[in-house]
């Protein structure tokens, strides 16, 4: 079996490393984009475009930001505040304990660190009881 945790990440894994979390059901969303839920509580939704994400240059609305949840305000700075990542923040966001991250620069993650971030996040969402099994279950 080959090991692709090392190629760079896609829009396809968010949405097969969303689903391959244990209880997660699909809301349809708007414009057919899904949002990601365990137990009613979303951990990651690719976002409609919005005043508050625009090219720079162009001022065009971002059409691929995808919203993945973390644990804490603290983890969250850590992602946005490194320039190592592609991960970023708005105002719109300010005290909302995700970041964001467009789908076209998902390849400067690897499929590992995405795979990261999703479990996380799901994590940063579940029940303590389901966080806890999962936890149990990977050795984690």
């Amino acid at each position: 079996m080959v090991d692709d945790g090392d190629r760079p990440a896609t829009a396809g894994d968010v949405h097969a490393l969303a689903l391959a979390m244990p209880h997660v059901t699909v809301y349809p969303g708007t414009e057919r984009k899904p949002v990601y839920q365990v137990g009613g509580r979303s951990f990651v939704f690719f976002r409609n475009p919005r005043p508050d994400a625009v090219d720079p240059e162009t001022g065009e609305r971002y059409d691929d930001v995808i919203v993945l949840w973390v644990e804490s305000e603290a983890e969250k700075e850590a992602l946005v505040q490194d320039p190592r990542t592609p991960y970023f923040t708005t105002p719109h966001f300010a005290g909302h304990r995700s970041v964001l991250v467009r789908a076209g620069r998902l390849g400067e993650l690897t499929r590992a660190e995405l795979a990261e971030q999703v479990q996380d996040a799901w994590l940063a969402r579940a029940s303590k009881t389901r966080a806890a099994a999962w936890l149990r279950d990977h050795g984690r």
